[in-house]
């Protein structure tokens, strides 16, 4: 990792962390939660290698970016303005966009508002319809009130404060390893998190590390969070429903003008989640992105499959945006 540029840049009013490598056209790589730069460090360097620029962030909130204090400075208008800034100070026109997790719900609404800035996206793991256009709230607690009872917090729809003083019962670095390795064989639907108290938290993590995780990997992402806690990570949960609400003149919008690839694993909870995969393949995901060329499910990859299948992952975007 050593050939990878580190540096920071003025965007939005905040002072962002980008890791970048390579000459070329710009490949923009958005992570998610709760993850880092580091996420896509397989990707950085296969694609610098095949003639590309290669750039990840670390976005708003997250790693060594600027993580401002209000709730309301991570509306999906603060993360979208933060990646436009972004691609100016790059340079250039148009990126090819690669986003996973919230890397790629924040990807989607910059293809909505500035499609004019996007060559082509790939994304990872979460489509388009489910976090756009409606309401996120009640019918995801009511989901998980049905899937696990009263006896777990939601991290997504916490007061300030109450889900970090929970995930602080936890050792960062347990609690990073069991959401990186959570797969659908553990528990249906996406991951919870234990109320203050339950210190046992998840009865999932496995006892050795994966051959896609590394100690050394697992390191690096507890020394950020160790540093800069989770509260950054957890605004972006406490906007859904005010970027439902700035966002409504977009309702029943979708995506026409970027050509898309999806793609996840068999095991992601995401996809395995209720209606997820008749959204994905009996029309709905078509319908709402008509530009959508290919949906590519990965046989036995979970959730982060930009580093479980790595190499996967990268042929996949470079045989998708060499065409472009």
């Amino acid at each position: 990792m050593e050939s990878i540029v580190h540096r920071r840049v003025e965007v939005n009013g905040i002072k962002m962390h980008v890791a970048e490598k390579g000459e070329g056209p710009v490949v923009l790589f958005l992570h998610g939660f709760p993850e880092l730069w580091y996420s896509w460090r397989h990707q950085i360097i296969a694609l610098s290698s095949l003639g590309y620029r290669a750039v990840a962030p670390d976005l708003r909130g997250y790693g060594d970016t600027d993580a401002p204090a209000p709730v309301t400075s991570y509306s999906v208008f603060h993360l979208v303005g933060d990646l436009v800034a972004l691609i100016d100070s790059l340079g250039v026109d148009q990126v090819f966009l690669v986003g996973h997790d919230w890397g790629a719900i924040i990807g989607w609404y910059l293809c909505l508002f500035r499609p004019d800035r996007i060559k082509a996206y790939v994304c990872l793991s979460v489509p388009f319809r489910p976090f756009l256009g409606r309401n996120p709230h009640q019918k995801t607690v009511d989901m998980f009130q049905a899937l696990y009872g009263d006896d777990y917090y939601i991290c997504r729809f916490q007061e300030p404060g109450k889900m970090e003083a929970a995930m602080a019962c936890i050792d960062t670095a347990h609690l990073l390893k069991n959401i990186f390795t959570a797969r659908k064989t553990d528990f249906d639907g996406p991951p919870v998190f234990p109320k203050v108290g339950h210190r046992t938290g998840f009865p999932y993590a496995p006892h050795t590390f994966p051959s896609w995780l590394s100690e050394e990997d697992l390191f690096y992402y507890v020394t950020k969070f160790d540093k800069t806690g989770f509260t950054g990570a957890l605004n972006y949960y406490r906007n859904l429903n005010l970027n439902w609400e700035l966002t409504a003149p977009w309702t029943e919008i979708g995506i026409v003008n970027v050509p898309v690839k999806f793609i996840t694993g068999s095991a992601d909870l995401m996809y395995t989640s209720p209606g997820m995969k008749e959204y994905i393949h009996n029309g709905g995901f078509k319908k709402d992105v008509p530009t959508l060329e290919e949906v590519v499910v990965q046989e036995g990859v979970a959730h982060f499959n930009n580093q479980e299948a790595a190499e996967d992952v990268s042929n996949h975007i470079y045989h998708f945006i060499k065409k472009f």
